[in-house]
């Protein structure tokens, strides 16, 4: 018997929808069913290493785990990675498969739905319920034709779809009354119930609203979710959180300054960090000053590593690294970051863009060579001085040269990374270094901090258990699989 299956789609973008999957994979696997999430289109540079060799959205990611389910590229079939000069990577079943703009990808989207049923149908024999997460506004009815990652989906599955709506943002009951009223009748026949999320206050106070937004609508109502504060402990999945004001911590005794280019990737990389009492992140964006007082400038991943290079450039965080490190600071690169500290990079196949090569920052005595083959792996080994790590490798490009003498860390045996002969200037490919407790302390102690001596992995489990318990206090979940299938 096929697995039941249910969509979440929502009125807009940033509306809950990630994090509502998350939060029901783990109430429904408490309940004893084999949960498994899917993306039929996900757009995000924040990307994870899957167990059978690709790569899918950090949002699956969590909500996999969530799930307590083993990643797999099927989770999020289509995966749409911006870079600059060539639009977006377009990677299919965890492989890179070209470049496009977004024009060129509105024509090729067609090519991809039977790739994208063929992941679906594939988990729908692996599981009990399968949790369906849309993308974007299913209102946007100008995207219509082609499309894989909403109402496109829904009907060519047959799934129904739960719509949520926000109202932290205002006009909730426009934006869904919307909703039906603009998407076109056999759209909406798909739509079988709603969800009111991020709500603060008293919920009596929104009886009417709901009430409203049903009669008006026809659908179930599934419930009026309370904003879950916890959420910040949870990856974020896109680098919108970035481009808000930096969280303060007066008592900290680190600042580590995050410089916030265009095409940053994986930024997930800084949240054990800022989950430490004694660390502040500082994110820099163009336009302002590297902090003097910071202890660590961090460079992050990137997507398109010569485009955001020069944009570090024309910022002045070039002279800001260097006159940070000649006070005595530290600097750390991981991947793109690291390319950026070397020499030069090089992309003689025009990988990013136009061929060619740009000078580096030149703190790491390395350089660069984009190439067309991509390195998805987890790994496992130990830094320099002995502590173990865990995390995995997510790049295209080779780098080599004098400081590679000196490397960061030995994976199977085999040196990784670079550090500088002053020992203050660090770059490593590996992602995830954070969340080994181990290194985290070790990285801290380096700095002249200490961490806190949390299980930062354990703290992710606890707030899904609280989110699972939060999804079944507010929420319809029997009318949920109701709606999904129960027989």
């Amino acid at each position: 018997m096929a697995a039941m299956s249910l969509m979440f789609q929502g009125t807009g973008s940033d509306v809950g929808k990630s994090l509502m999957v998350a939060g029901l994979a783990r109430a429904f696997t408490l309940r004893g069913l084999k949960v498994l999430p899917f993306k039929p289109q996900n757009m995000s540079n924040n990307a994870a290493v899957t167990a059978d060799g690709g790569e899918i959205g950090r949002a699956q990611a969590l909500q996999a785990r969530a799930a307590r389910a083993a990643l797999s590229v099927h989770m999020n079939p289509v995966l749409l990675k911006p870079q600059s000069d060539v639009g977006a990577q377009i990677v299919v079943q965890g492989r890179v498969e070209g470049n496009a703009r977004a024009a060129e990808y509105q024509r090729y989207k067609a090519r991809l739905l039977p790739r994208v049923l063929e992941s679906f149908e594939i988990l729908r024999s692996q599981a009990d319920l399968v949790l369906v997460e849309g993308a974007g506004s299913a209102s946007e009815i100008n995207l219509r034709a082609n499309d894989i990652a909403n109402m496109g989906f829904a009907r060519a599955a047959n799934v129904p779809v739960v719509m949520i709506g926000d109202i932290d943002r205002g006009g909730v009951i426009a934006s869904l009354v919307g909703t039906k009223t603009v998407v076109e009748p056999a759209d909406a026949a798909m739509i079988k119930g709603f969800i009111v999320n991020r709500f603060r206050g008293d919920p009596a106070l929104f009886d009417d609203g709901m009430r409203m937004i049903a009669e008006a609508t026809g659908w179930r109502t599934i419930g009026l979710l309370p904003h879950f504060p916890e959420a910040v402990r949870l990856p974020a999945e896109d680098a919108l959180g970035l481009l808000g004001p930096s969280q303060l911590k007066p008592g900290a005794r680190l600042r580590i300054a995050v410089p916030v280019l265009p095409h940053i990737s994986n930024f997930d990389d800084l949240d054990p960090l800022a989950a430490e009492p004694d660390v502040e992140i500082v994110r820099v964006r163009p336009g302002e000053v590297i902090p003097g007082d910071c202890a660590l400038v961090l460079l992050c991943g990137s997507k398109a590593t010569i485009s955001d290079l020069k944009v570090l450039r024309a910022a002045g965080f070039d002279i800001d690294i260097a006159a940070h490190w000649r006070r005595g600071g530290h600097v750390l690169g991981l991947c793109g970051g690291y390319q950026m500290l070397g020499r030069s990079v090089a992309d003689p196949d025009g990988i990013e863009g136009e061929p060619g090569c740009i000078e580096a920052l030149g703190l790491l005595d390395v350089e660069t060579t984009l190439s067309g083959e991509k390195r998805l792996v987890e790994v496992a080994g130990s830094s320099f001085d002995g502590v173990p790590l865990a995390g995995y490798e997510m790049h295209m490009g080779v780098t080599e040269g004098p400081d590679r003498t000196r490397p960061f860390a030995s994976i199977n045996g085999e040196p990784e990374g670079a550090i500088s002969a002053d020992g203050r200037v660090t770059g490593t490919y590996l992602h995830g270094l954070f969340a080994d407790d181990g290194q985290r302390a070790a990285w801290l102690a380096r700095l002249g901090g200490k961490a806190a001596g949390f299980d930062y992995e354990a703290g992710i489990e606890t707030v899904l258990d609280r989110l699972a318990t939060h999804m079944e206090r507010h929420l319809d979940l029997d009318g949920l699989l109701e709606l999904a299938g129960k027989p």
